[in-house]
């Protein structure tokens, strides 16, 4: 006779009925999945098979339900040595089938022990694909996670969530940042001071630029143009980070103080929207927006096509075609994504500033963009700011 299967917290959990209901009405049942009860949120989803860790605890995702696109996730379980920072941040988790078993030498506990742990609200069981195929037609929107008491008929579960605040107009960086700052040292001696404003920083970032020499000193969101310069920085960082970049009036002020001064800046996703601003172009919100670890973008400065990793559901509204004259001199888009032609980054060609919108630093990768730490060092080495890739 067969001994029964053990009862563990994950499998309690799986056996509680829950909905997941978007804002237009369009509703999703199946089991809980990590916490029990009730999450609302921007409805997104991401097309990665693998670093499900890095994009759980990628402060950008600060106030939205991520709805992975592959079919099962968990199998590597949860380590103590890949969170891009000190907590999960996405709102709530939506996955379609859960790993029975975690396998991995560095696992410690399950996905779904760490997403309970944390009180994060998932669902799983359901059909992720025509949740995503949902989402790519009508566009990202808000949603709700309702399981165990939270339950509740679905007319009024919708009204909860139509209540929920939209991500256009929302100002989150300093919700995610540091609030005093840090410094990452540099490894194996110092070159470079780079001052980083956090506006979502991942871990990864200032260990790349350390990596090369750099001493990182991380500043809050709300650094003002003096504390950057406090620390005599040879250049100017701008992380990625949540939310709308339409409320970034007070980076946007900083990145041109910065730009006036002629300070190498380097900026990355929410970075890369602060400097379009501060260079006077508008930003817009996308239908669904990038998000994974296989988005082609191509490097107009080299013509070389990467493989890169995204999270963003905003973007700069620069021309393609055409270099554009801006108060800060001769500007180009340097970086199209390949898709849909989005613009994923800027060159400044009179002043020594660069941006893109994805995420050189990605963990688990790829890595195709790494080589942009490298221009950032040659820039404030004072090589020319077109420097090819890997030189």
């Amino acid at each position: 006779m067969t001994a029964p299967a053990p009862t563990t917290p994950r499998t309690r959990r799986e056996r509680v009925p829950a909905v997941l209901i978007l804002e237009d009405g369009r509703t999703f049942r199946g089991q809980a999945y990590g916490a029990v009860g009730e999450t609302f949120g921007e409805a997104v989803f991401n097309t990665g098979m693998s670093g499900y860790q890095e994009t759980l605890t990628d402060p950008s995702y600060h106030r939205q339900v991520v709805v992975m696109t592959a079919p099962q996730i968990g199998n590597t379980g949860w380590n103590d040595e890949d969170d891009e920072s000190k907590q999960i941040w996405v709102a709530g988790y939506v996955v379609r089938d859960p790993a029975r078993v975690a396998s991995n030498w560095r696992s410690r506990r399950s996905l779904d022990e760490e997403l309970a742990n944390q009180g994060v609200v998932g669902i799983s069981g359901i059909d992720t694909r025509a949740l995503t195929r949902h989402l790519r037609e009508r566009g990202a929107m808000r949603v709700g996670i309702f399981s165990g008491e939270a339950l509740a008929d679905e007319q009024t579960l919708l009204g909860r969530v139509l209540q929920a605040p939209e991500m256009k107009g929302a100002d989150l960086c300093a919700e995610v940042a540091t609030t005093e700052p840090y410094v990452v040292p540099a490894i194996g001696g110092k070159k470079f001071t780079v001052a980083a404003l956090d506006l979502g920083i991942k871990a990864m970032t200032p260990q790349r630029m350390a990596e090369r020499g750099i001493e990182v000193h991380v500043l809050p969101a709300d650094a003002t143009i003096e504390d950057v310069y406090a620390v005599n920085p040879d250049g100017v960082f701008f992380s990625n980070g949540p939310g709308d970049p339409a409320t970034a009036d007070h980076q946007v002020e900083v990145a041109r103080g910065v730009l006036e001064r002629g300070t190498p800046f380097f900026g990355i996703c929410f970075g890369n929207q602060i400097l379009g601003r501060a260079l006077g172009f508008g930003t817009y919100k996308l239908k669904y927006g990038h998000r994974g670890i296989n988005q082609p973008v191509q490097d107009r400065t080299t013509g070389k096509v990467e493989v890169t990793a995204h999270n963003h559901g905003f973007a700069v509204n620069a021309p393609l075609d055409r270099v554009s004259d801006t108060p800060f001199g001769r500007v180009e888009v340097s970086h199209v994504c390949l898709n849909d032609d989005v613009v994923e980054g800027l060159q400044c060609l009179d002043t020594p500033a660069f941006s893109v919108q994805y995420h050189p630093e990605a963990a688990a990768g790829p890595h195709d963009a790494a080589y942009l730490f490298d221009r950032f060092v040659n820039l404030m080495a004072g090589a020319p700011a077109r420097t090819t890739a890997g030189s």
